[in-house]
């Protein structure tokens, strides 16, 4: 008999020392928890494919505290993260067959990025934050960053002072999702308002904190969390009178939609967003409705050839002519 707690807590390790990312060790931990709250086995042993099954289809059944059900996406990190459990204790020999094996992962819903943000709407945004206070020079280099960047939101609040390359115009993201290690170009707007807020706003909102390293810091000398941030975006989209819903991941879908609108090559956009996955990358190609027939026309190099058309006709007459002379 293995006792809940037990569990979680080797494969919590297990997770670790695989290298996941700390919010992905906690979230899967989490999800492992109430999954075996639910099926409520005695031994993790007696756990089989029907108790699993019945998990899942309570989960496509529950409803949220505002009413509604579960996105696609929920769901499938809920049933990963059991997978995973499985795939441990298949591998650590606490079980010898993995009643989960023949379990996928619903199929992902094909939506297109949302609330994507005009380049008027994003200047209105910008111009929100008071650059006559330490918080509003730090506000708009957040902004400016997560526009130029398309970093994700846990990503840019565990930026350090020594992942900005200022001269090089570059940012180190360390251990992003699925634990991987990138590094990300800057634009010059966004180099220019985090040089004003390290050299100005910095120092100021650090007096009392001189060890913290953390790039983003609150009023009190801590490191901006995820969720000030979020207010902070919505506020100033509040006063911008932008009636989408704007959040870091918007300015992230916005940044992505931008450089593949200008031409952007669709794998270097993969790195820089830090897909896993170049499908993922190519729901903005979706998005933009592009056409890849015309895209083609206009980047092969055989299309672009500009010799006469005369050339490329294929000659009809001189093939007409040999077969009817073979034809006498």
């Amino acid at each position: 008999m293995h006792k809940v707690e037990e569990l979680l807590f080797s494969f919590k390790e297990h997770l670790q020392a695989l290298g996941r990312s700390a919010a992905t060790v906690e979230l899967y931990t989490d999800q492992t928890r109430k999954f075996l709250q639910a099926v409520a086995a005695d031994d993790i042993r007696q756990v089989t494919k029907t108790h699993i099954e019945t998990y899942i289809e309570g989960l496509y059944g529950h409803k949220t505290d505002k009413g509604a059900p579960y996105t696609t996406g929920t769901l499938c990190v809920k049933v990963r993260a059991v997978k995973r459990l499985f795939e441990y204790l298949e591998t650590a020999n606490i079980i010898f067959i993995n009643p989960c094996e023949a379990i996928t992962e619903p199929p992902k819903d094909k939506t297109l990025p949302r609330h994507v943000l005009t380049r008027k709407e994003v200047q209105k945004l910008l111009d929100q934050p008071n650059l006559g206070l330490m918080t509003g020079i730090r506000d708009r280099a957040i902004l400016e960053v997560f526009y130029s960047t398309g970093l994700r939101l846990r990503e840019l609040c565990a930026l350090t002072v020594f992942d900005a390359d200022l001269t090089g115009g570059m940012i180190r993201v360390n251990k992003g999702k699925g634990g991987k290690d990138r590094v990300v170009p800057m634009g010059r707007h966004a180099v220019k308002a985090l040089r004003e807020y390290i050299t100005k706003a910095r120092p100021r909102l650090t007096k009392k904190n001189r060890k913290e390293r953390r790039l983003f810091i609150n009023r009190y000398g801590n490191p901006s969390s995820g969720q000030v941030v979020s207010i902070m975006i919505r506020t100033f989209a509040r006063q911008a009178k932008i009636k989408k819903q704007v959040t870091a991941h918007s300015l992230r879908h916005t940044f992505a939609t931008a450089l593949v609108k200008n031409g952007a090559d669709i794998r270097a956009v993969q790195k820089m967003l830090g897909h896993a996955d170049l499908a993922t990358t190519q729901q903005y190609i979706r998005a933009l409705g592009l056409d890849i027939k015309a895209v083609h026309q206009k980047t092969h190099p055989r299309e672009k050839d500009k010799a006469a058309k005369e050339t490329i006709k294929p000659q009809i007459e001189r093939v007409k002519g040999r077969y009817e002379r073979k034809s006498l």
